[in-house]
Parts: C-alpha cells; structure tokens; sequence
C-alpha cells in the first residue's frame, strides 16, 4: 500500500517505546469523553421509544424501526469515517464528526412531532455512532504495544454512552421535553472545541496517499479484517443484542417488572463496559486470541446454562453476570487483536469495517429471540444457539488467531 509520512516540524514528540507520553495519555481521555457523548447523542431515540410511540399511535414495528435507524445508519458510517481519519486524522475528524452531530440532535426538537421526520433526523443522529472509528486509530498510534490493550479497552468503556442516555434522556425528557436534547448539543459544542485544541495527531503517523475507495478495498480484502469482524460480532454485537432484548426477556419470562427488568439490564451493561478494559489490559500480558478464546468459552458455557431456565435468584443473576463480563472481555481483546496483526495506516479502515460489523451483529439475536419464543414459547434454542456460536469463536480464536502475531 503506498503512503507518505508526514513530517514534524511541530507538535510534541512521540513517547518511547516502552512508556506512553504525557499527550498519549490526554488523547486518550479526551477521545473517551467524545465517545461517551457522541454515543449518547446516537442513542437519544431509543429510551424515548416508548414515549414516542404513545404520542404518535405508532406499533410495535413502527417504534423498532425508530430505534434501529440510527443504529444501523452509526454502525455503516463507521467503514467511511474510519478510512478519512487515516487520511485526515482524529484532530480533525473527532471535532468534525462532534459538531456536525449537534444538527440532528437539535433537529430532534421540531421534529419529534412526526414519524417520518424522526425517520430523516434519525438517519443523520447515525453520525454519532462512528466515532468508535477514529478513538481507535489516535489511540493505537500513541501508545506502545505492551500498553495498547489497556488504552484500547479504556477508550472502549466510552460506549457507556449508551447507558447514560437509556439512565438520563427520559429523566431529563420527563421535565421537560426539549431538555435532554438541548443539554446534549451544548455538550457536543463544548467538547468540539476542546478536541480541537487538545487533541494531537502523532507527528509521525502515516498518512495514506490512496483514494478512499482504494483504502476500503484493500482493507476489505485482508482476510484479517473479516475474522476479526466476525469475532467483534460475537463480543460486541453480543452487548448489543442484550442491550436491546434483555429487559424484554426478563418481563416475559421472569415476569419482572418494567423497573425491575430495566435495573438488572443496566446492571448487565455496566459489567460490559467494566470489563472492556479488563479484555484489553490482559490482552497486554497474553495473546489477545487467548483471552477472546477464554472469554467466548465463559459465554458459551453460561449460555448452555440459562437454556435450563434457571431460577433467576442466584443462578439467573449469576448467568448473565458472567456472560456479560466474557462479552466485554472480548470485546477489548478483539480490538487488542486488531492493533496487533493490522498495518498501522490501515487500522482505520479496517476499524470501521470491525466496528460495523459489530454494531450490525447485534439486531439478529433480538429476532432470532423473538421469532423462537414466538413459535416455541421458549429461549432456550435461542440460548443454545448463542452457546454454539461463542464456541465457534472460541475455537477459531484459539486455532487461527493465535497464530497471527506479528505487527506490520
């Protein structure tokens, strides 16, 4: 692939190799605190779904399809997003991509009156959702190998945003109806600014001269980029599909309440996004593919498990407990992986192109669930499938990407 290095004639001087510098480690929390924003701002929708669909007459499809475009749109945008922040890099694109979500957060105002107007808001809200694809790349760049699956993992917790939104968007939106919106647009022009006056592209980071679209067919045509988007898919696309599915399940065949199947699914994320980092700071003491192995085989075993219909006190709690931390886990091991067998002024390409396919990875379980209990009254082929999947990817992990180990 051909590239050009960019020269540095200013801006701070890269770390050594064996510790991270000062500015490695301002990059990273500022790329975080942008990831947890911008990933509240993608999901503004969603926790007003049941709000929205009272005030418009919508059913049920009609609200799922609410939720689902910005999701969708979010994942897809991150193959593009992450090939221009090769190009261009995160100084740029993080303060872009931030400010130009303030549009479609602000647009949620008048258009929250209109299902087809919350259909166009909703699918430039998607925007939000790529900034997973620049984090990854600014951080893979500043910190060494020995300590990127830590930083990797820290960054990822960002997806917390999440979980802030689902926590304070009604709360906000309950006070009054313009105010989650309002507050989150102020947020984004805030930190817009402060990104781009603290954020720091490495000075001697590779700069692709490739057209975009060359970029993304060579990203696309390493095999490594489809394993490994497979595996996020399991980890990742995991996460999303509880996220999504859990509180239904818990009221249905618990027969929790709406409160209570919420509490224990915030519980559920909150544990995924602890144990992020955990994935990406033992990825930095063993092979990546041995901790995504490990993490996969907790899930599928735990899986096989609540397929028996467990009580929920202890062993239920305890299930999804443990399935939740493999899930994490894997999730920042898997992006341990990617910084350790991708060409560096690559990593954005195939960042986004992983990175979409895990958020599009997690709206087929949801519909396997439903179509399964729908027709059998029953999860547990629905379980048992999701044992037989983390197993596949446990087995690949151990078989085939442990032996992948070096670092272009």
């Amino acid at each position: 692939m051909t590239s050009t290095a960019r020269s540095a004639p200013t801006g701070p001087a890269p770390a050594p190799a064996d510790a991270p510098s000062g500015t490695a480690y301002r990059n990273l929390v500022v790329a975080t605190v942008g990831f947890t924003l911008t990933f509240w701002a993608w999901a503004l929708v969603a926790p007003l779904g049941s709000s929205l669909k009272d005030s418009l007459g919508l059913d049920s499809f009609s609200q799922s399809v609410l939720v689902a475009v910005p999701v969708i749109v979010g994942s897809l945008g991150r193959i593009p997003v992450g090939a221009l922040t090769d190009r261009f890099g995160a100084r740029l694109m993080f303060p872009l991509v931030s400010a130009l979500t303030i549009v479609p957060v602000l647009l949620l105002i008048p258009a929250k009156g209109s299902f087809g107007a919350l259909l166009a808001v909703g699918f430039l809200l998607g925007l939000g959702g790529t900034t997973f694809a620049i984090g990854i790349p600014l951080v893979n760049s500043w910190f060494p190998p020995a300590r990127r699956g830590l930083a990797l993992g820290v960054f990822g917790m960002g997806m917390g945003g999440v979980a802030l939104s689902g926590y304070f968007t009604p709360r906000l939106y309950k006070h009054d109806e313009n105010l989650p919106f309002l507050i989150v647009a102020a947020a984004l022009a805030v930190y817009a600014v402060l990104a781009w006056l603290l954020i720091r592209d490495r000075p001697d980071r590779p700069v692709p001269a490739a057209p975009l679209a060359t970029r993304l067919g060579q990203a696309g045509r390493l095999r490594v980029t489809w394993e490994l988007s497979a595996l996020y898919a399991i980890g990742f696309g995991g996460i999303v599909a509880f996220g999504v599915y859990l509180p239904t399940y818990l009221k249905t065949w618990y027969e929790l309440s709406p409160t209570d199947a919420g509490t224990k699914a915030a519980g559920f994320a909150l544990v995924t996004v602890i144990f992020r980092p955990v994935g990406g700071w033992l990825s930095d003491r063993v092979h990546p593919a041995v901790v995504t192995a490990w993490a996969l085989a907790a899930v599928a075993l735990l899986a096989i498990v609540q397929a028996f219909d467990p009580t929920l006190d202890p062993l239920g709690t305890i299930c999804f407990l443990v399935m939740a931390a493999g899930l994490g886990a894997a999730s920042g091991s898997v992006f341990a992986l990617v910084s350790r067998v991708t060409p560096q002024p690559q990593v954005g390409s195939v960042t986004g192109i992983v990175g979409a396919v895990g958020g599009l990875g997690g709206f087929v379980p949801p519909l396997v669930m439903g179509a399964i209990y729908s027709g059998k009254g029953s999860y547990s082929i629905g379980f048992m499938l999701l044992s037989d999947l983390a197993l596949a990817g446990c087995v690949y992990a151990a078989g085939r990407m442990r032996g992948i180990g070096g670092r272009a």
